[in-house]
C-alpha cells in the first residue's frame, strides 16, 4: 500500500492530502457510474484522458461525476455509462497552496576575494516559497512520469543551482565580502529572479526567496568581534566628554562630581591612547597627568617655574587645576570645580 493508497473506486478524492507535496496523481483504476469527485480547499483536479487534459475543475465540494464532471469534459462529454463499463482516466489533483521551505547551504561556498586565492568560504541560510504555476509544463515535464511530487523534490533542484547562484550575486557589483548581510535582499531578489526563470521550465514558480544569515569561517567572524570592540572603545572618548558637557549645561553636580567626571574622561582618553598608539602615546598621557597635578606637575612645557629650581614659582599660576586637572587659562579659580589656583 502506497502513501496515497486504499482509495474507493466510487469516490475519487486526494484523501490524505499534504501541505509538502505539490500535486499526486489517482490512476489506475476504473471510474464508474455513480461515482463522485471531491476536491478539498487548497486543491485543484485536472481529468486526463489517454494523457491529454480533458478539464480543469477549481471548485471545492463533491460532485457526481455523470451530471457534474462529464458534460464539462472535453472528449468525454457525452460518454455514456453502461450497466458494466466505466472510464480508465485519471485524475491529477494540485496542491494550489504556496508553500515556504527552509534552505541551507551543503557545504561553505568559496567566493572569490582578494587576497585569498582560493576564496572566502561561506555559508548562507534562509527560507524561499514555491507553488505549482503552469499546470500544462508540469504535466508535460514532471506529472507524465511521476505519482507524485514533492517539496524536497523542489528543494534537491534549488540547492544544486545555489552555489553558482550565490558565487554570481554576491560578486557583483562589487559587493564588500565582509558586510554581505546588509546587501541580503538585493542578493536575494537577484537569486530568486534566475531560481523562478529555471523553474518555470517545470511548471513550478519561487515567488519568493531570502537570505537570512550569511556565515563566515571562525577565524573571520572572531576578527570581526574584535574590530567592532576596538571602535567602541574608540568612540568612549567622545562619549565621555559629551555626557560631562550635558551635566554641565544642566548645572548639575557638586564640583566633586564634577571632578569625578573629569578623572573619568581623562580614563577614558588613556584607554583609546594606548588602543591607537601603544607606549609612545601613553607615555605622552602620563605627561599630562603629572601636569594636572601630579609630583612632575613642574615638567609640563609652560608651567612657571622658580629660576634655578625647576619648582613652581609661589602664587603662579599653574597650567592645569590640581583638582580636577582642567586646563585653567590664566584664571586664578578653576573654571570647572571652583578651586582657587593662586
Amino acid at each position: 500500500m502506497g502513501l496515497f493508497g486504499n482509495q474507493f473506486a466510487d469516490v475519487i478524492e486526494w484523501r490524505e492530502f499534504r501541505d509538502d507535496v505539490l500535486f499526486w496523481k489517482w490512476s489506475s483504476q476504473e471510474i464508474k457510474k455513480g461515482s463522485r469527485l471531491v476536491i478539498r480547499p487548497g486543491q485543484d483536479a485536472i481529468f486526463l484522458y489517454n494523457g491529454v487534459v480533458e478539464g480543469v475543475f477549481t471548485q471545492e465540494g463533491s460532485f457526481e461525476m455523470e451530471s457534474d464532471i462529464i458534460p464539462f469534459l472535453s472528449t468525454l462529454k457525452g460518454f455514456k455509462f453502461g450497466f458494466n463499463s466505466g472510464i480508465r482516466a485519471e485524475v491529477l489533483f494540485i496542491n494550489t497552496k504556496e508553500i515556504l521551505v527552509k534552505w541551507g547551504t551543503k557545504s561553505p561556498v568559496l567566493i572569490p576575494a582578494s587576497g585569498l586565492p582560493g576564496g572566502m568560504p561561506v555559508r548562507a541560510f534562509g527560507t524561499f516559497t514555491c507553488k505549482v504555476a503552469d499546470y500544462d509544463v508540469l504535466i508535460e515535464k514532471i506529472a507524465g512520469i511521476r505519482q507524485q511530487f514533492t517539496v524536497e523534490d523542489v528543494k534537491e533542484r534549488i540547492i544544486s543551482s545555489l552555489d553558482q547562484l550565490l558565487m554570481k550575486w554576491i560578486a557583483a557589483e562589487g559587493r564588500d565580502m565582509f558586510n554581505l548581510q546588509q546587501n541580503a535582499r538585493e542578493i536575494g531578489n537577484g537569486i530568486r529572479e534566475d531560481l523562478d526563470m529555471e523553474m518555470l521550465t517545470i511548471g513550478i514558480s519561487i515567488p519568493s526567496f531570502t537570505i537570512a544569515n550569511f556565515n563566515y569561517p571562525e577565524q573571520v567572524q572572531q576578527m570581526a568581534e574584535k574590530a567592532a570592540a576596538q571602535s567602541m572603545i574608540g568612540d568612549m572618548g567622545r562619549f565621555q566628554q559629551a555626557a560631562l558637557g550635558e551635566a554641565i549645561a544642566k548645572g548639575g553636580g557638586s564640583a566633586a562630581d564634577m571632578a569625578g567626571m573629569a578623572a573619568g574622561l581623562a580614563m577614558g582618553q588613556q584607554m583609546v591612547s594606548q588602543m591607537a598608539g601603544g607606549a609612545g602615546n601613553g607615555a605622552a598621557w602620563q605627561s599630562g597627568s603629572q601636569a594636572a597635578g601630579g609630583p612632575a606637575a613642574a615638567s609640563v612645557p609652560g608651567a612657571q617655574t622658580a629660576p634655578g629650581t625647576g619648582q613652581p614659582q609661589p602664587g603662579a599660576i599653574p597650567n592645569f587645576c590640581p583638582n580636577c586637572g582642567t586646563k585653567t587659562n590664566g584664571m586664578r579659580f578653576c573654571g570647572n570645580c571652583g578651586y582657587k589656583l593662586a
